[in-house]
């Protein structure tokens, strides 16, 4: 893809695609940005990068023209974005959050509609269609409906539509959310042969593997920027106070949590077999070392990470305390397998979706489902939660099977669906009460545990809200406030942290953690890999079927010999389904 004169220079002629000058806007009383002034140069990929409602898409939206700033000026590839606002639209291409693109339209007929919104010929832009199509791999799905796309080639559409008009300067709202690791590679492709032609590309993200890829960030917290430059420029920064507790096996929930509780520790994470934690600057590693050696276990100094960096610049993570999972009594169920399928199946029509899927899960472990976009995780997770009639195969969940007691089955599990999936009528107090009445608490009973909801999860100061006013993190709490309600002994998390910051991220985990201590069994999918880290084991799908099952270090050893000496678990993944392609193609 060419874009049409894609490099200019700015009045100061340092060649800048985008500068922005002292902006602030407000909505209401909220400062959404503050005095925040940045370049932003053609050639280069620069991160948007920040927490929860810390300003990214209000940024994003001035620079798409589609909002106007109170205070300040920003130009972009020479215009003024609100006076020369006909000019910004053509100059930029927009790709917002959400998939904007019409879903009972075919990627054919929304390339037509958006090129006609771009005020082109759609009758002779065949050559234009052609070239976008090639260059994003939608050829052979021209005719298929925009909903039944994966999340990957939906972003894939929205790339396409976004460069339409050949902009100079591409706007992408988090791309990489909901879209598996394959699939990120694709974008990153794309967009790495855009800033090659000499296009500017903002990517805003909540992955920090992604921001650290770039060649710029912006990190942005509570509306102000706080870091412009190189990711390894902020990771320098942190030195040498990045450790890790290696070999903790079992204990490194427990261990984690300790460690987070302690003073000089600003962060940390499960790591596979190991605990990774950063101190907090000029503090005294003795307590972690202390630790150490107290659990019998070798301390060491690891690379930093641009994602130790961000969250010790922003003050540190969480404790590794949870206050939900402290309330909760010890689980007990009548078997150590709390969930197994055999030979589970699903077919709609001609479409098998799951196909002999078998596994099963112990009492109190964290178990990933994992997999590619369409690969049959959220099927595979309806039927297990019986919200899917197996087409064959048989499902337990808590002692219950869901062939003829999916009732009882259910009234012993929790769901959060990959879509947010509760009433967007109902106010936040109302969806507590109304998940409290389905679940059957009543009287005192029913009270304290809104009230708990609301205080473990912070929705105080949204209880009158509705769900759709919510911030990301919050809208995420709430879901997972109403699964939790009725203290379920298993519970099914299907992507719960699609789209919120790493912060939040951290916060959901050391729920989850703590919630496993007490014995609750944790079905989880996800396409965060770090995540996957948590999980005691892994079953990967692909093309419907289970291609792997292990714990993550396992399957992390299988991808050492295809070319990666120390494999992350993304590396692991893009290992597995590819041979698992290879192998299907093969056949």
């Amino acid at each position: 893809m060419q874009a049409a004169d894609a490099v200019a220079t700015d009045a100061a002629g340092d060649g800048a695609a985008v500068v922005i000058e002292g902006l602030d806007k407000r909505f209401g009383p909220m400062l959404a940005l503050h005095s925040l002034s940045a370049r932003i140069h053609y050639g280069r990929l620069t991160g948007l990068v920040g927490p929860d409602g810390a300003g990214k898409t209000t940024l994003m939206r001035i620079l798409a023209g589609l909002l106007v700033p109170d205070a300040g000026r920003v130009t972009l590839a020479g215009y003024d974005v609100v006076r020369d606002n006909d000019a910004i639209h053509v100059a930029s291409g927009y790709m917002p959050q959400r998939f904007g693109l019409y879903e009972d339209l075919s990627v054919m007929e929304n390339m037509r509609l958006y090129a006609q919104l771009r005020g082109l010929d759609a009758g002779h832009s065949a050559g234009l269609f052609a070239e976008l199509l090639d260059f994003t791999r939608l050829a052979p799905f021209t005719t298929r409906l925009a909903g039944r796309l994966s999340g990957g080639m939906k972003q894939k559409l929205g790339l396409a539509c976004a460069l339409m008009a050949r902009p100079r300067v591409l706007l992408l709202d988090e791309p990489g959310v909901g879209v598996d690791p394959v699939s990120r590679q694709d974008l990153w492709r794309m967009v790495q042969a855009l800033t090659d032609e000499g296009m500017a590309v903002v990517w805003s993200t909540a992955y920090l593997d992604e921001a650290e890829r770039c060649q710029s960030v912006l990190l942005l917290n509570h509306g102000q920027l706080l870091f412009d430059g190189p990711p390894a420029e902020l990771t320098a920064q942190l030195g040498e106070r990045s450790l890790r507790l290696e070999n903790a096996g079992t204990r490194r929930r427990g261990l984690l949590s300790r460690a987070l509780d302690l003073p000089c520790v600003s962060d940390g994470v499960i790591q596979g077999e190991g605990v990774r934690l950063v101190l907090r600057k000029g503090a005294d590693a003795g307590p972690v070392r202390e630790l150490a050696a107290r659990e019998q276990l070798r301390l060491e100094r690891v690379p930093a990470r641009f994602e130790d960096a961000f969250i010790d610049l922003l003050g540190g993570g969480p404790g590794g305390s949870s206050a939900l999972a402290e309330r909760l009594p010890p689980v007990e169920l009548d078997s150590d397998v709390a969930v197994s399928c055999r030979n589970l199946s699903k077919r709609f029509g001609d479409f098998t979706a799951t196909d002999n899927v078998s596994f099963e899960v112990r009492r109190g472990e964290i178990f990933g489902l994992l997999g590619p976009n369409g690969a049959g995780k959220s099927t595979t997770f309806k039927m297990l939660c019986g919200l899917l009639r197996p087409t064959a195969g048989e499902a337990q969940v808590a002692g219950h099977d869901l062939r003829r007691a999916s009732g009882a089955a259910k009234a012993r599990l929790g769901y959060m669906a990959q879509k947010f999936s509760l009433y967007g009528l109902l106010s936040v107090q109302q969806n507590l009460e109304f998940s409290a009445g389905v679940y059957g608490l009543e009287g005192k009973a029913r009270r304290e545990r809104i009230a708990e909801m609301i205080d473990t999860f912070d929705l105080g100061n949204w209880l009158s809200a509705t769900p759709d006013a919510l911030p990301p993190g919050h809208k995420q709490r709430l879901a997972l406030a109403c699964a939790l309600m009725h203290r379920p002994p298993v519970l099914f998390l299907d992507e719960p942290t699609s789209g919120v910051d790493p912060i939040t991220r951290r916060e959901f985990w050391t729920h989850i953690n703590g919630l496993a201590r007490k014995g609750v069994t944790i079905m989880v999918t996800t396409h965060f890999m770090d995540e996957a880290e948590y999980c005691d084991r892994v079953a990967m799908l692909s093309r419907a079927r289970l291609i792997a099952l292990d714990t993550p270090d396992a399957l992390k050893r299988i991808a050492v010999g295809a070319g990666h000496a120390d494999p992350s678990m993304e590396d692991a993944f893009i290992h597995l389904v590819e041979s698992a392609e290879r192998e299907a193609t093969a056949a």
